[in-house]
């Protein structure tokens, strides 16, 4: 997480869609805020020890507040709940300076974005950035149903609305998502950005490997995932602290160093923010994240322990 933390208040809140609040957050004096690039996200300080990532929606060149959006999920581990309950206009909130993980292309001859439901956060910077540069692209948005989906107008309204395509599955099924002729044959330099549930996601990369996209060229970002805690137990030696735990089948690394007092910091709990990432110094990890590529993970060099395992019976973490 990042070290900078921002005292923000919330200029202003609508509500969109269904379970969707917009929150657009300022500084109190009303001085300029950190420049963020398309893509990025920010920490969301909602209680003590109640940390979550939201992506930044608005216009990257808009440096008067950060915008989020924010469904609410029923099955919250409290992040969006908090978010829906607690902040209201006028309310502070504490956040991280922006981070990106998951940047444009700077050398992208067209760019295919592609948000399912919430996913369309970042997916809006995006547009905005690339239109502001006169690039190529097309947004495809895919939801349940138009009267349960937000930032329709907004898309509606801007300047790129003509490059905006929507999918609604309880519409016509021909302007549902054809995701082989959105895709097409993967021109050079051509890139697909997407954002969404795992399940859309999945589908969207399968399916852009399919078309022939190369790996570099197919962007994702996760904001929640299934997690898999079994496998048997496994030891782990925290260097620096100088202690050793057992790791129990079903437990998280995490919660076995916070057993022997070693605290590690969390925040998503499910492999996608990268904020418990470790070195491993020995050992061979069994990677569950999200957030590792796959170049990262063959390296074997790096783990994160809120949600990954270990295939070997001893990892050495440089904790």
């Amino acid at each position: 997480m990042s070290e900078q933390v921002l005292k923000l208040v919330v200029r202003k809140r609508v509500e969109q869609g269904e379970g969707v609040v917009i929150l657009d957050l300022a500084d109190p004096a009303g001085q300029p805020l950190p420049a963020f690039e398309a893509g990025a996200h920010v920490d969301v300080h909602l209680a003590p020890g109640l940390v979550r990532q939201y992506s930044l929606c608005g216009d990257p060149a808009n440096t008067t507040a950060y915008r989020l959006g924010v469904l609410k999920d029923p099955a919250s581990r409290g992040g969006s709940v908090a978010v829906h309950e607690r902040l209201q206009e006028g309310s502070e909130v504490a956040i991280g300076a922006p981070r990106n993980h998951f940047p444009l292309a700077a050398d992208a001859s067209r760019s295919i974005l592609i948000g399912g439901g919430i996913g369309i956060t970042p997916m809006i910077a995006m547009a905005h950035a690339l239109a502001a540069q006169d690039s190529q692209f097309a947004l495809h948005y895919c939801g349940r149903s138009r009267s349960r989906t937000a930032f329709l107008d907004e898309l509606g309204d801007a300047d790129f609305a003509a490059c905006v395509h929507t999918h609604f599955d309880d519409e016509a099924d021909a302007q549902k998502l054809d995701l082989p002729n959105v895709l097409g044959r993967p021109e050079a330099g051509a890139h697909v950005y997407v954002c969404g549930p795992a399940g859309f996601m999945d589908w969207v990369i399968g399916e852009a490997r399919k078309a022939g996209y190369a790996e570099d060229n197919i962007h994702r970002e996760y904001f929640q995932v299934e997690l898999d805690a079994s496998g048997s137990g496994f030891e782990v030696v925290a260097s620096r602290s100088g202690k050793t735990v057992q790791v129990g089948e079903g437990q998280t690394i995490v919660d076995a160093l916070a057993g022997v007092g070693i605290k590690v910091e969390i925040s998503c709990e499910q492999g996608v923010c990268g904020t418990c990432l470790c070195d491993v110094l020995e050992g061979e990890p069994d990677h569950r994240d999200v957030y590792l590529t796959d170049d990262e993970k063959a390296a074997n060099d790096q783990i994160l322990v809120c949600c990954s395992r270990a295939k070997s019976k001893k990892l050495v973490l440089d904790i």
